[in-house]
């Protein structure tokens, strides 16, 4: 069988900008632990209004949901949260458990593909930022239903299973300009905005995201 990446790759029956036309109605699932140490990895600060605007194109959207793990003591990443509510997401945290070797872990994947595949008929393409494998059964049922799977994530962070069964990847580093804060200006003080200090608050607060 020949698969969408292999059509792209030899003779298109879209050009790229066709294809991104008939996107149709745009749903966006993002695995919040795996994208903060993608932007980690590739030493930038998400700016979280340019990445729903460079994730949407133009598309309609329906939904943007962000997926995360809470530290309901934790003050900064609250008002993160709250930052995020207001500003085009819909956010669906869950509590941290700490394990017995100290760390701390919320693992989302459950909540990621039953709203990926409950609200399929809800929307035309469903864009997943997150590498997991573990989210590729979810993704490929989405797509048997009718769904367009686009993912979203830094290659070296993701399951080779994930990108099979997606009709588009994107690689975080061909976007990270498009998504990148602008630097702070050293002459200028302003305080911090509960997004500017989300990095300093999550970074202990996430589970390290897992590819198989």
């Amino acid at each position: 069988m020949i698969n969408n990446h292999e059509m792209l790759g030899q003779d298109p029956i879209f050009t790229p900008e066709q294809v991104l036309e008939n996107r149709g109605r745009v749903a966006i699932f993002i695995d919040g632990s795996n994208l903060f140490y993608a932007a980690l990895q590739l030493g930038i600060e998400i700016d979280y209004t340019k990445l729903l605007c460079r994730l949407t194109s133009g598309s309609r959207l329906f939904r943007s949901f962000f997926y995360t793990g809470v530290d309901r003591t934790n003050e900064k990443q609250q008002g993160f949260l709250l930052w995020m509510r207001r500003n085009g997401y819909r956010v669906i945290a869950k509590d941290l458990v700490q394990l017995p070797d100290g760390s701390k872990k919320a693992n989302l994947d459950v909540e990621i593909a039953v709203d990926m595949v409950a609200l399929v008929d809800y929307y035309d393409t469903a864009i997943l930022v997150s590498g997991d494998g573990d989210l590729a059964y979810a993704v490929d049922a989405a797509s048997y239903r009718g769904a367009r799977i686009e993912v979203v994530s830094l290659r070296s962070m993701t399951s080779d299973s994930l990108i099979n069964v997606s009709d588009r990847y994107i690689d975080l580093e061909a976007i990270k300009e498009d998504i990148r804060k602008a630097p702070r200006n050293s002459y200028t003080y302003r305080p911090l905005t509960a997004l500017e200090e989300e990095a300093e608050a999550t970074e202990d607060a996430l589970p390290r995201p897992k590819l198989s």
